[in-house]
């Protein structure tokens, strides 16, 4: 499940079956919210349809929104880009290099790989991390806090980026590539028809996920 605009205040959220590829839900949205996404999930179980599990991105209160009803995987895709956001694809420091490196494993890695990897990480530079220094207010600052703050993303969201190794037999994707593909589909041919109204807009929508 995911969510795309087509400016600021207009924007679809969609449930896709990652089995058959079909739309099971979609809604009209202003803004993405946890709780439209918990009433689209609902929908979709009053339907009759049964939920495996979830794959979608980690915005805050997401993964945990479900309890243990439902299993949930983060999108690697998308942990992949928070911590690009935090240290760049190209980051100078070496602490920074070699965790990049890490997080581009996470695609293509299994579980215990990871986790081991993030460990020695955190073993390693630690120290270097929780460097500070005081302020011309006289507080102590963290030197490195983008690299504290990619760290932090990973290590906090683990729980939620192997789900597809812990529930191997429900084959769950470890990405949302392919809604997001589905998005990127639909608005190059919106880009077809630039000027049409928010009504007409829809209703090419509606057409798309039709087909």
């Amino acid at each position: 499940m995911d969510t795309t605009y087509f400016g600021r205040t207009f924007g679809v959220m969609v449930f896709k079956d990652s089995l058959s590829g079909q739309v099971l839900f979609k809604q009209y949205v202003k803004h993405e919210t946890n709780k439209l996404y918990l009433q689209g999930i609902e929908e979709i179980a009053r339907r009759g349809i049964k939920i495996q599990a979830i794959i979608c991105d980690g915005r805050k209160g997401l993964l945990t929104l479900f309890g243990k009803d439902i299993p949930v995987q983060m999108c690697n895709f998308h942990q992949v880009a928070v911590v690009r956001r935090y240290i760049t694809k190209k980051p100078k420091m070496q602490a920074s290099k070699e965790l990049w490196e890490l997080t581009l494993l996470l695609k293509q890695t299994d579980k215990v790989s990871f986790e081991g990897g993030l460990q020695d990480w955190f073993i390693k530079w630690e120290s270097f991390m929780n460097e500070r220094r005081v302020d011309e207010k006289g507080k102590k600052r963290y030197v490195h806090k983008k690299l504290r703050s990619a760290y932090r993303s990973l290590k906090t969201n683990l729980p939620w980026l192997f789900t597809w190794y812990d529930k191997i037999e429900l084959n769950i994707p470890n990405t949302t590539n392919a809604i997001d593909g589905h998005f990127a589909d639909l608005k190059n041919k919106l880009r077809n028809h630039n000027g049409l109204s928010i009504a007409r807009k829809k209703k090419f929508i509606d057409e798309f996920f039709k087909a």
